[in-house]
């Protein structure tokens, strides 16, 4: 049984995760499952740091990504580290009536999320293209929602950029 419920604006042949969400709190842990229910990484929301800090790990414990909120900037923001190397930042939009994030790769390139963020309702672009989609309407379960990641893409930079926005967006 497939984990995303609902059909035809699917990513053709892309990657699904499920995530559940409220649970994103420093000090918390949990996994991100595969579309299979498999766990497939963990967010490890590091307790007792100044800055929001947390790991994203793979299922066998390796760091693939760490997440950490950048202090002292106009606007909000939190950086994507590899081995010690940024390789992305997300900004929070100063104004705009729609939500939005802006989110630079170290590679040069920028992808946009826009949407509505605090009820997962939102999607990732490249030039324009449509490269994840994060979605609550494909669970029945209230709160669970969905990542889809087309083809190419790079599944746990989308899922670290995934816990960046939640944190970024969360309310409280």
């Amino acid at each position: 049984m497939g984990l995303l419920r609902g059909g035809g604006d699917d990513i053709e042949g892309g990657s699904r995760y499920q995530m559940r969400e409220k649970l994103l709190s420093i000090g918390d842990d949990y996994w991100i499952e595969d579309e299979e229910g498999r766990k497939a990484f963990k967010v490890d929301g590091k307790a007792l740091r100044v800055r929001q800090t947390f790991v994203l790990e793979d299922a066998q414990g390796n760091e693939v990504a760490k997440i950490q909120e950048r202090k002292l900037s106009v606007r909000d923001k939190m950086e994507i580290e590899r081995g010690g190397e940024s390789v992305a930042t997300v900004k929070k939009a100063l104004v705009g009536i729609r939500d939005r994030f802006s989110i630079d790769l170290a590679d040069g390139q920028e992808l946009k999320a826009k949407g509505n963020f605090v009820d997962h309702e939102y999607e990732l672009e490249r030039d324009g293209n449509l490269a994840g989609r994060i979605s609550k309407r494909w669970f029945r379960a209230r709160e669970t929602y969905g990542i889809e990641i087309a083809p190419g893409e790079d599944a746990s930079l989308f899922l670290a950029l995934t816990v960046c926005i939640d944190a970024l967006s969360d309310p409280d």
